[in-house]
């Protein structure tokens, strides 16, 4: 065992994680020339075409150090806020991290933020400067920077390129020198943390795990422990590029097992894999259930594939923890569920892998946070409300409270001005501020999760100019004057376009949502009224006119007051068309409340 390290690599967004692991695998000659390709690790076409990584990946790499054999299980991470769950999970099968900090970036909010992640789990933190062969890189500042956060030597972090190979030799030399080999017993009872799974549709659901103590072996009948159920080991073995099966996966390693599970329910990441013939006494403590920040509603196009629905969001489930889901339903769009989502971005790599792997095309409601409402007859039992019709009555409503985040956004001088108005508009409160060097400067700001939900990371990028990073952390809920706002469409409630919203803000938002809504729906041969209300107040109304056929076309000549009652007759028939005239509302009208322009 002690010549087994396990180490995950942590940056922010776009600093070259993947390239390196790249590197890493090629230089230890774990992929053939022929299978090498950009990006590697990262086997989602979504991941190729954005150019970010979405899911941990697991490989194993065999080294030859000074004579002796070394594997070393790498786990490549994601670098977006919305992902670090996934980082969160790969930190707790490690023992050790590569902090790669970008030359011509220096530090930023993710860096700062993955690093004390690696802190708490008490990892030994390599720091590695990527990308010194640009032309922009400044490599004595940065080498400052993170000698003033982690408090290492200079000569402690290595320089490198992930694009040309530079420095890869030593950080090979480090992860086997710095980095601790597992603690771990391999004649105590099993245990082995899940940390993911993927589902295959001919082998069932393949678990990844990392053994803390014992052995499995090949044919050994196993038991979850929190589900409780046993099963028999068809395959195990360790992680290369594909499966790769061996005999026995013994502690210390990563590996994966194949029971033949069909039921995406019976896998729980975090649940510790134990043997029937020798169990432990006590799981390994895993990592927390993780917090949606976001939920919003999925819905199908058509209300009969609600069940493949299920199935689909399941089997995304299993390969994405993260996501948590449970049935909805709504007036204007049928059965569907109601989604928890870690941020924007995670919502739309959801909706994109539902189109995608399984071919579900799916119509997604406003997305909005989770509130606490207190009633006046139970003042101290609060009420979860995650979408609009959960709130309570206006008229029994005591008080409603919205969560808070802590916001930290590293930027340069010339752009605090325009972050303190994105910030201060978004009803933001300055906490602090404090330059990190000359040049980087670090706010601390506490903000509502509502406002930042919808546009807020694109809005910052272009008022700085894509010169700042920014990251979150939950704080608590204080109490705030939120409302429900409603859109009407000929006076009937369009459930799925409500909202929850903060007062002062409604009046603006039913503006904009009124002319949104009147350039996408189609006219009919009646007058249609669109209108915002809160209660049974309307602060915003557009009107969508009649098409209107010419029906005094042939009268020419004789009496005015024949066209007259021809006119009377078309008016009547149009109060009584708008009476029992449905208003269809197309698909787009749910998604442009998604694209609302300020």
């Amino acid at each position: 065992m002690k010549h087994i390290r396990n180490f995950c690599i942590i940056a922010h967004i776009d600093h070259g994680k993947s390239t390196l692991a790249d590197r890493l695998l090629e230089h230890t000659k774990t992929i053939s020339s022929r299978d090498m390709q950009a990006q590697v690790l990262d086997d989602m076409d979504l991941e190729r075409e954005k150019g970010i990584t979405i899911k941990s990946h697991a490989i194993q790499i065999d080294h030859v150090h000074k004579g002796e054999k070394y594997t070393l299980n790498l786990i490549d991470t994601p670098g977006h806020v919305d992902f670090s769950y996934e980082v969160s999970r790969a930190l707790a099968a490690c023992e050790g991290a590569l902090l790669l900090v970008d030359a011509s970036q220096g530090i930023q909010a993710q860096t700062i933020s993955n690093l004390y992640l690696a802190i708490e789990n008490d990892l030994e933190i390599i720091p590695v400067i990527n990308k010194i062969d640009m032309d922009g890189a400044m490599i004595p500042e940065v080498t400052d920077q993170i000698v003033d956060l982690i408090g290492c030597k200079p000569e402690d972090i290595i320089l490198a390129s992930g694009k040309s190979g530079i420095g890869i030799d030593e950080i090979l030399e480090a992860i086997i020198d710095r980095i601790p080999s597992p603690k771990g017993n391999e004649e105590a009872p099993l245990q082995a943390l899940i940390f993911d799974s993927v589902f295959n549709s001919f082998r069932g659901i393949i678990v990844y795990y990392r053994v803390v103590n014992g052995t499995i072996k090949k044919g050994d009948k196993v038991k979850f422990v929190h589900t409780s159920k046993e099963y028999g080991a068809d395959e195990v073995g360790i992680l290369k590029l594909g499966l790769s099966p061996k005999q026995e996966v013994r502690a210390g390693d990563v590996g994966y097992i194949i029971t033949g599970i069909k039921n995406a329910k019976e896998v729980k990441v975090g649940d510790t894999i134990t043997l029937v013939s020798n169990p432990t006494q006590e799981a390994v403590k895993g990592f927390e259930d993780v917090k949606p920040m976001v939920f919003a509603g999925i819905f199908p196009v058509s209300t009969d594939e609600f069940e493949e629905l299920r199935d689909c969001m399941e089997k995304l489930q299993l390969n994405d923890a993260s996501l948590s889901f449970e049935p909805e339903t709504s007036q204007a769009l049928g059965f569907g569920f109601r989604c928890g989502f870690l941020g924007m971005l995670h919502m739309e790599i959801i909706q994109e892998r539902l189109e995608r792997e399984f071919n579900q095309t799916v119509i997604t409601t406003v997305p909005n946070v989770s509130f606490y409402a207190y009633t006046t007859r139970e003042k101290d039992v609060k009420i979860i409300v995650n979408n609009p019709a959960q709130m309570p009555d206006p008229s029994r409503l005591d008080r409603i409270e919205e969560p808070f985040i802590r916001a930290q956004i590293i930027t340069l001088p010339d752009y605090i001005g325009n972050i303190m108005t994105l910030c201060l508009g978004k009803r933001g409160i300055l906490i602090n501020q404090n330059y990190l060097t000359p040049t980087r400067v670090e706010l601390i700001f506490e903000m509502p999760l509502a406002e930042i939900v919808f546009d807020f990371y694109d809005k910052l990028k272009s008022s700085t100019r894509g010169y700042a990073s920014f990251d979150y952390q939950p704080l608590d809920y204080r109490e705030s004057d939120i409302a429900k706002m409603d859109i009407l469409l000929n006076g009937d409630k369009v459930d799925a376009l409500s909202a929850l919203i903060h007062r002062s803000r409604a009046q603006d938002f039913g503006r904009k949502l009124c002319s949104k809504l009147k350039e996408l729906l189609p006219s009919q041969q009646f007058m249609i009224a669109i209108q915002a209300a809160i209660g049974s107040k309307i602060v915003a109304r557009e009107t969508i006119s009649a098409q209107r056929k010419d029906v005094t076309a042939k009268c020419y000549g004789g009496d005015i007051s024949r066209k007259r009652k021809l006119l009377e007759k078309q008016k009547e028939g149009k109060k009584r068309m708008r009476q029992i005239g449905n208003v269809e509302v197309p698909q787009e009208a749910f998604l442009a409340v998604l694209k609302l322009d300020d």
